[in-house]
């Protein structure tokens, strides 16, 4: 049994040990093969909490709140919760708060956090859950007026895979225009390659402050990658780039393991301006890794929706085993060899 996955199970046999009851706890729902453990729950806004080869650690950086607020307040003035791992979001990220009337304050501000609290925070009904597919849909919200449903499967035939489908509902008597947004987070730690053409398809937001400096990134033989660059005065980094990539997928390494998300590339005319296809939001002090982050990001195309329209996305996870040198050099030549 994974270490990862090991103290989760011990928290419900350590809450009949105790007289005192349990405090509530999320519902899982695993998906395994003989390659790779996955774990998916209806709870916490319906997400991805854990992927992971045999006898390795969850790839995901999963919140502590998965533990600690398992019930959280779901309402137009809800605040974000850091369960973190895979969600899914609506983008551009600059109209969240902007085709809704349920939140004036927030409409007037054109807030651009937090994200949509019935589509992050709230209970997904299920719809199927078997050993290998599990489909799930969170409650029609006001904020953004859609339905989504998720579908989450293993791959037949592909034991280290896993494929993943959203599809947004138009639930109002109007328009809505919106992309899918994927968010997947890892520990900063993890190593990320991104195929890019040129240092034209690639634009960069430094998101500095007193404890976090600029990025370092670079190209490097046809790929994207993040660098660890110091600051004389500040311990860490923070900041989003935001890609168009050559090709449809990216793909991160930590501790043994390769971790490849997959998706249909789509031309730059049709993902909106404000937002990249591909965009990975780092923040990081090295020092503190327990507290950092990193977001692999994939916009699917924007669209307008007519009423009870709906439009769907797409990517496909594979997690493989890693043991070569700890370099760029080698893990590009890792990626390159599997032809992706």
């Amino acid at each position: 049994m994974r270490t990862g996955f090991l103290a989760l199970s011990l928290s419900g046999l350590l809450c009949s040990l105790w007289f005192n009851p349990c405090a509530a706890q999320i519902q899982r729902l695993p998906l395994n093969t003989s390659a790779i453990s996955v774990e998916v729950t209806p709870d916490i806004g319906g997400r991805i909490l854990a992927i992971a080869l045999p006898g390795k650690e969850n790839f995901l950086r999963q919140g502590e709140a998965v533990i600690s607020e398992p019930e959280p307040y779901v309402a137009p003035d809800a605040d974000n919760v850091g369960y973190l791992a895979q969600e899914t979001w609506l983008g551009p990220q600059s109209q969240w708060w902007t085709q809704q009337l349920v939140n004036p304050a927030r409409a007037q501000a054109k807030a651009v956090w937090p994200p949509d609290p019935y589509l992050i925070l709230a209970k997904n009904q299920v719809v199927q859950a078997d050993k290998r597919r599990v489909v799930m849909r969170t409650p029609a919200s006001p904020v953004s007026g859609v339905v989504v449903e998720k579908h989450y499967a293993l791959v037949e035939g592909k034991p280290d895979q896993l494929h993943l489908m959203a599809r947004a509902t138009n639930i109002r008597d109007t328009t809505v225009a919106w992309d899918i947004w994927f968010n997947t987070r890892v520990p900063p730690s993890s190593q990320v390659y991104v195929p890019v053409a040129s240092q034209e398809d690639v634009r960069v937001e430094h998101m500095e402050n007193e404890q976090r400096g600029s990025l370092g990134y670079r190209l490097v033989d046809g790929f994207f990658t993040f660098v660890s660059k110091a600051h004389p005065d500040k311990p860490g980094v923070r900041g989003k780039a935001f890609i168009q990539p050559s090709a449809g997928w990216m793909a991160a390494f930590r501790e043994g393991q390769v971790f490849i998300i997959h998706f249909p590339l789509q031309p730059t005319a049709v993902i909106h301006p404000e937002q990249g296809q591909v965009e990975l939001y780092l923040d990081s002090i090295p020092e503190y890794p327990s507290q950092g982050l990193l977001e692999m990001e994939v916009h699917a195309p924007y669209r307008k929706l007519q009423p009870g329209a709906h439009m769907e996305a797409e990517q496909t996870w594979r997690l493989l085993p890693y043991g070569g040198a700890d370099d760029p050099a080698a893990h590009i030549a890792f990626l390159r060899a599997l032809n992706l």
